[in-house]
């Protein structure tokens, strides 16, 4: 028996159950993983909340961690006991001190990187990853808005737009945020809580407006999003931390001959292939330092309705680990 973390029902943080679970062995093509670090992400809430469907009841939840192969499934060739392997996106599952992985899913993590580091960043880099090189291909001369500029995802946004030649535009909550924002490469940080962040970019791009938004937020900031954007610009909404943005006419977009999408990491990373380079991206990012990452906070695997709680309060900044 392991540890795991169980939904039963939908809810707030308080549906979250720490409990034994029985795992068994890995079968023909997989491998059984124990976790030292485990990501925390916006999407666990989802389908916590149920704003995304769970395929059963109760299900355990999580989608990033880094841990050590313990056993391999009979047959499996190319993994073995001792690899240090991360899991990203699929299958759903992660909030546990061990897991059943498909090894086709398996990612391994270089040595040079902490597997902490590893597990904070490995769904979060990816994520920003296609957020910059295939939703809107971000190239030197371009101006891009970053919501939530601080977050976990924000945070690799900033430093990946910045270092392949865009001016960045950041929006935060608090001025503590704002430091943060400007450290990973935003040129211009918005209060959006003291200032109305649809003019700022209006005089910021002296009326031109961007060429992307990366939106996280949703509800609360989806039409301001829209109002900011030049002639033919890029609607990225890939997350609704506030809630799910109202319906859109298609005469909204219309007007300026905006293009729009809500894209997913399991869209981008559908092959071995596709995943793999993905991946490899984020992990030569972090190895060269392109990209920082902030691990900023911590808590016990146990604690998790404690982390969702403070993740939705906005009481994080940078990534946030669960340690079983």
């Amino acid at each position: 028996m392991v540890k795991a973390i169980r939904v039963y029902e939908i809810g707030g943080p308080e549906v979250l159950k720490w409990e034994d679970v029985e795992i068994g062995d890995p079968k023909e093509g997989e491998v059984r993983v124990k976790n030292k670090a485990i990501g925390l992400n916006f999407v666990d809430t989802y389908f916590r909340k149920g704003v995304y469907k769970a395929a059963t009841f109760p299900f355990t939840p999580g989608v990033e961690a880094v841990g050590v192969v313990t056993a391999v499934g009979p047959g499996l060739t190319g993994r073995q006991v001792g690899d240090v392997v991360a899991c990203a996106g699929n299958p759903m599952g992660s909030y546990a001190e061990e897991q059943i992985l498909p090894a086709s899913k398996v990612i391994s993590v270089p040595p040079s990187i902490d597997p902490i580091v590893a597990a904070s960043v490995i769904v979060k880099g990816m994520t920003a990853q296609f957020l910059v090189r295939h939703c809107f291909k971000v190239e030197p001369g371009h101006t891009v808005l970053v919501h939530a500029a601080a977050g976990g995802v924000g945070s690799l946004l900033c430093q990946w737009a910045n270092a392949l030649g865009a001016t960045v535009i950041g929006t935060v909550s608090t001025k503590e945020k704002a430091v943060q924002a400007k450290e990973d490469g935003a040129h211009h940080v918005i209060l959006y809580k003291e200032e109305d962040f649809v003019a700022r970019v209006n005089e910021i791009t002296s009326g031109n407006g961007v060429h992307v938004v990366y939106d996280s937020v949703g509800k609360d900031t989806f039409e301001g999003s829209l109002a900011c954007l030049k002639l033919r610009g890029y609607m990225v909404s890939f997350g609704q931390s506030s809630g799910i943005p109202d319906p859109v006419p298609l005469s909204a977009i219309a007007t300026k001959s905006l293009f729009l999408t809500r894209p997913t990491l399991r869209n981008y990373a559908v092959t071995r292939d596709e995943l793999l380079e993905i991946a490899g991206e984020v992990f030569a990012n972090v190895t060269s330092g392109v990209l920082r990452v902030r691990v900023n906070h911590s808590y016990p695997l146990s604690q998790a309705a404690q982390a969702h709680a403070d993740l939705e309060g906005r009481k994080t900044s940078g990534s946030v680990v669960l340690i079983p």
